[in-house]
């Protein structure tokens, strides 16, 4: 990777990031709720297979200490339940509460439109490209993963 494509990804990543933080920043106010509280819960009602604190800290790549103290927080706010695995009690399951869904509803309709505004003015032809080009990358990235285990 020439060193000009390597400052394009980084800020690339940078500039999605930011950019995702200020669109969810007037939900986040409106419901009183810190961004990394608000990003646990979308990331559980999302991705309902990855649903224990440890799922987030390595999938969605927050810091444990910060993971703990904001699903003590939404667990005591009952958005979150904590249910142990019933497969592996040392595991507990961290479930999205009835009383969650009007906030799920709301984050996801500032996702969908978070996305939608990333693709706009692109035509559905590039954008399928993008979304292929982007799966080749995740299938490239889980190859070298296991060759280097």
């Amino acid at each position: 990777m020439r060193a000009t494509e390597n400052n394009i990804s980084i800020k690339f990543a940078h500039d999605l990031l930011e950019a995702y933080c200020a669109k969810c920043r007037p939900l986040c106010r409106e419901i009183q709720m810190p961004q990394t509280a608000f990003d646990i819960l979308m990331f559980l009602a999302n991705n309902p297979n990855y649903n224990t604190a440890r799922d987030i800290v390595e999938i969605r790549g927050l810091k444990a200490n910060l993971v703990s103290v904001n699903v003590e927080k939404l667990v005591k706010e009952g958005l979150l339940d904590r249910i142990p695995d019933s497969k592996d009690r040392r595991k507990t399951v961290l479930i999205c509460t009835e009383n969650a869904k009007p906030v799920i509803e709301k984050g996801r309709q500032v996702q969908t439109d978070f996305f939608e505004s990333l693709f706009s003015g692109i035509d559905e032809e590039s954008r399928s490209c993008f979304c292929d080009v982007v799966e080749k990358i995740r299938m490239n990235l889980e190859s070298v993963y296991k060759e280097s285990k």
